[in-house]
């Protein structure tokens, strides 16, 4: 069972903007003094950048246009409402801010399926919304597909006993905890697990610091360990530039790269980069709009796409 995919789902956004939804718990986010039209002109160009990095080596993008009608300012972030899995399996997730559900759109597993992959099964989380129960897709679950180890960091967006339904259905093992980040002078749960922690093949890079409950640095620390990953360590200051929120993918040849915005790049020490690059190349893309306004990075914009191949694509 493979941990890494050459494949990624991503959507070009038409509207996207700071979400006023989201901000009240993402503290990553920051208001820019621009029009909103020259903020999702500016997300456009990073995210073509991007896009034409990743398939310069050889990375598989499908591409998907939002819906301007939605009003979606966050699509260009879906892997917060949708996984896909080898078995065939597509879970679909709730989602904190109301205007994020409307994200969740058939036409783009309808595209998958025209890439030439197989939907078996829908596993649909989504009625928890009306509990008031979320649980942010791989924003919220960093997946060890190859030793079936599921990390998540409780807040409002991750949901513990759904996260706990997760595991069962998906038949991992839970690694549960809470992370946090100073937010004026006060220690406050970070909204996602991936901005602080990025899980790769043979390591992982994780923000210790985020972690205050020792017990649970340790437990973190030990499932890492035990999995024979190397433990690459980055600062809090580090984790605001987002060198959380990496993640790893197959091009051309099955070469790995590790995948982050310019920021996080920019972050790392010499030797936090020599430790990664004994494992896997790294690819790097200005996203400096989408991280300021939209709160998260590289990683929160690429979903992985493990479905099985029927071998056909449609026209």
């Amino acid at each position: 069972m493979p941990q890494t995919t050459n494949t990624i789902l991503m959507i070009r956004p038409v509207n996207f903007r700071m979400n006023e939804q989201t901000a009240v718990n993402n503290y990553f986010q920051e208001d820019l003094d621009l029009v909103q039209a020259e903020i999702n002109t500016k997300a456009q160009k990073e995210f073509d950048a991007f896009v034409e990095k990743l398939r310069a080596v050889g990375i598989n993008v499908v591409v998907v246009n939002d819906d301007p009608s939605l009003d979606t300012p966050d699509s260009i972030f879906p892997n917060n409402w949708v996984s896909f899995h080898e078995n065939g399996d597509v879970a679909l997730y709730p989602m904190f801010a109301e205007n994020r559900r409307r994200e969740r759109r058939e036409d783009v597993l309808e595209t998958l399926e025209k890439e030439g992959f197989t939907i078996e099964n829908i596993v649909d989380y989504t009625s928890a919304e009306e509990e008031g129960v979320f649980l942010e897709g791989t924003g919220s679950l960093l997946l060890d597909r190859v030793n079936r180890k599921a990390y998540c960091a409780l807040s409002a967006r991750a949901d513990e006993e759904l996260f706990i339904e997760f595991c069962e259905d998906f038949e991992y093992t839970p690694v549960v905890f809470t992370a946090f980040q100073t937010v004026e002078g006060k220690r406050l749960p970070i909204y996602h697990t991936n901005v602080m922690m990025c899980l790769a093949e043979t390591f992982a890079v994780i923000c210790l610091d985020s972690i205050d409950d020792k017990k649970e640095r340790k437990n973190v620390t030990n499932h890492l360990k035990t999995d024979g990953k190397e433990v690459i360590v980055i600062t809090e200051a580090q984790m605001h530039q987002f060198a959380g929120n990496m993640l790893q993918v197959k091009g051309e040849n099955d070469q790995r790269f590790l995948v982050m915005s310019q920021s996080a790049y920019d972050s790392l020490t010499k030797d936090q980069i020599a430790k990664i690059e004994k494992h896997c190349a790294i690819l790097s893309s200005s996203l400096e709009t989408i991280e300021t306004c939209g709160g998260g990075s590289a990683r929160c914009m690429m979903a992985e796409v493990f479905l099985p191949r029927t071998g056909l694509r449609l026209a």
